[in-house]
């Protein structure tokens, strides 16, 4: 009895919170029929926040790819006063509020900010324009990559990249022939991850952008826009969309993992 009740109990909490709102945002996207679907995602600003979401996603995910990779293996192949202290520093997108990032951007590299001075001296502008939305993007997404390498790196240990060296190879023909290989899954999979969030970050754009529309409007901000509107259709369709990138995220993530487990049973 307390099994059955267990279960009916996250049942039904998983249907308030996750199946009846995503059953209802494909019924109000679609109500209207498939034809009115696919013309509210041809507007011009719909166009232009998918562009520059998909821009600003292109920057963010080689960038933290490469940090995230340099950032793994100075700290499993190094042992160096504040090792921990860097790890916690990691962590620090997964504990800040996306929105108390944005606002701490803001306080650097606003007009009155810090830096506000020197940037509008040589009249570059970071905050309400696409550099902010990228560095914000950026940080928020930042720990991904180094966080799903490092136990990899952790688990295969040094010996095979000490060998190489030993035989003669250089650092980069150990890394793309050595390493590379051996952490491809968690790499991937981190990169799933960054771009899933990149893609779909709101709190730390919404406070950098100004929301300008087919400027610095993102596919997040142009659904709350779209609906605060009252173009009830145009938003959810965006929403579908978001939801469907969502749902591809997570079946590679799926399959990235099964990988993963084949591996290590291997």
């Amino acid at each position: 009895m307390g099994k059955k009740l267990l279960i009916i109990s996250a049942i039904t909490y998983l249907g308030l919170v996750l199946f009846i709102p995503a059953v209802n945002v494909f019924y109000q996207a679609f109500k209207g029929g498939i034809g009115e679907f696919f013309s509210n995602l041809t507007t011009d600003d719909f166009v232009s926040a998918v562009g520059l979401t998909l821009l600003i996603a292109l920057i963010v995910v080689p960038v933290n790819a490469v940090f995230g990779l340099c950032a793994a293996w100075v700290l499993t192949r190094n042992r160096f006063a504040g090792r921990a202290l860097v790890m916690s520093i990691l962590d620090v997108p997964f504990s800040v509020s996306p929105v108390v990032v944005g606002l701490m951007m803001i306080l650097l590299y606003g007009q009155n900010g810090w830096f506000g001075g020197i940037l509008e001296a040589v009249n570059f502008k970071i905050i309400f324009a696409f550099p902010g939305m990228v560095l914000a993007t950026a940080f928020v997404t930042m720990p991904f990559v180094a966080r799903e390498v490092i136990p990899v790196l952790e688990e295969i240990g040094s010996s095979q990249e000490e060998a190489a060296n030993t035989l003669g190879a250089s650092q980069w023909q150990t890394f793309w022939r050595v390493t590379l290989p051996n952490i491809r899954w968690g790499l991937l999979y981190g990169l799933i991850l960054t771009n899933a969030r990149a893609m779909g970050e709101f709190g730390a754009i919404s406070v950098v952008s100004g929301n300008i529309i087919r400027k610095t409007q993102t596919l997040p901000l142009f659904v709350e826009q779209a609906y605060k509107q009252y173009e009830t259709e145009t938003a959810f369709a965006a929403a579908v969309l978001l939801a469907g990138l969502g749902f591809v995220s997570l079946v590679l993530k799926e399959i990235v993992e099964r990988k993963t487990a084949v591996n290590s049973e291997q």
